[in-house]
């Protein structure tokens, strides 16, 4: 499978031919990725039936079309049956992939339905790249409806946590860079708050997007929701926050999902104001997906929109983001949680 390899170590698979079948061969995989290997056009014949069947880390196990076809999800299934998904949301301007960089998660947010399902393991680093070739090839040969033909932006806000798997996600993102050509600009890391992992992803050098999945504005609330919020609490978290600014130039974000009752109130909204003045953040506000194992509801739109009002007033860039995907479970784990009903929850403590 050529992509679990080093792109370096792509000779070993092509030890019988010359040697810039292996520039050719990393061309297609990286700069032009194809569905098929069949579709490598300048390879022999009798290579590209060889790499045929072991193109892709992963078979597709399901592939989920909607809001017009703008929408794509695809669960992904591994050789050793571990799950992988991947959302491509197609928009006029801009295509943009969320990709997962575990199979499930072991940090337990509680309305989170990979979190609800537990962990399978880590992802390589060429399990996460090929999600993002796959959908480049998808966009180049079978394309949506008045979105453009290639990828503008990849999110690391599928399952998982990338800054638990820091070797392998950085392996991918160099792959993204410096095989397929995309702007360190265009990639975006979600994370729920590991603080060394910032750190360290700052100290790379590359200006590249950090999304925080804050959720709450106390560490009591953060800590009932997102269980890893007792090892890094939010204080450590803002002051990680504003030392990336500082290293990469880049803004950072907050993610606040929208739990009716639960983190949707004005005195919350105004914490959250605070916390994004200090470190200089834009608030993106999304109404909660919910799924089967979670107790907790969306906020409704007029909530919403008060919520909003009240980050606005305070001088706080806020974004209400577009839902996608409601139809087809394409919030991170629904997919996988409709073919695995079986819930086994995993909480750090």
């Amino acid at each position: 499978m050529p992509y679990l390899l080093h792109p370096d170590e792509l000779g070993e698979l092509l030890a019988e031919e010359p040697g810039f079948r292996t520039a050719q061969l990393r061309h297609w995989l990286y700069r032009q990725p194809v569905f098929d290997a069949l579709e490598m056009t300048n390879l022999p014949k009798s290579l590209r039936q060889a790499l045929t069947e072991r193109l892709w880390p992963f078979s597709v196990e399901a592939d989920r079309v909607g809001d017009g076809g703008t929408t794509r999800k695809w669960l992904f299934r591994a050789p050793d049956d571990a799950d992988i998904e991947a959302v491509l949301m197609g928009y006029p301007n801009r295509a943009t992939l969320c990709i997962s960089s575990q199979a499930g998660c072991a940090l337990g947010c509680t309305f989170c339905a990979t979190g609800q399902y537990g962990f399978e393991r880590h992802l390589q680093a060429g399990e996460i790249v090929a999600q993002v070739a796959y959908a480049a090839a998808f966009l180049r040969q079978m394309g949506m409806p008045g979105v453009p033909d290639h990828l503008t932006n990849v999110v690391f806000m599928g399952m998982g946590e990338p800054l638990a798997n820091y070797p392998r996600v950085r392996e991918a993102i160099r792959r993204m860079v410096d095989e397929m050509g995309m702007s360190p600009r265009s990639i975006t890391v979600s994370t729920v708050g590991i603080v060394p992992g910032i750190r360290r992803l700052a100290a790379e050098g590359w200006p590249i997007n950090l999304a925080i999945s804050l959720h709450a504005a106390d560490d009591e609330l953060r800590t009932s929701l997102v269980p890893i919020n007792r090892r890094y609490p939010i204080a450590d978290l803002e002051s990680a926050a504003i030392d990336f600014r500082a290293q990469t130039g880049r803004r950072v974000s907050i993610e606040w999902t929208m739990m009716e009752g639960v983190n949707d109130g004005i005195e919350q909204a105004r914490r959250l104001g605070d916390i994004a003045q200090r470190i200089r953040a834009h608030v993106n506000l999304i109404a909660l997906n919910p799924t089967p194992g979670s107790q907790e509801k969306a906020s409704g739109q007029e909530t919403i929109q008060t919520f909003r009002s009240t980050l606005v007033d305070l001088g706080v860039n806020t974004t209400i983001r577009d839902t996608r995907g409601r139809g087809i479970e394409a919030a991170c784990g629904q997919l996988r949680a409709a073919n695995r009903p079986s819930p086994q929850r995993v909480e750090v403590r």
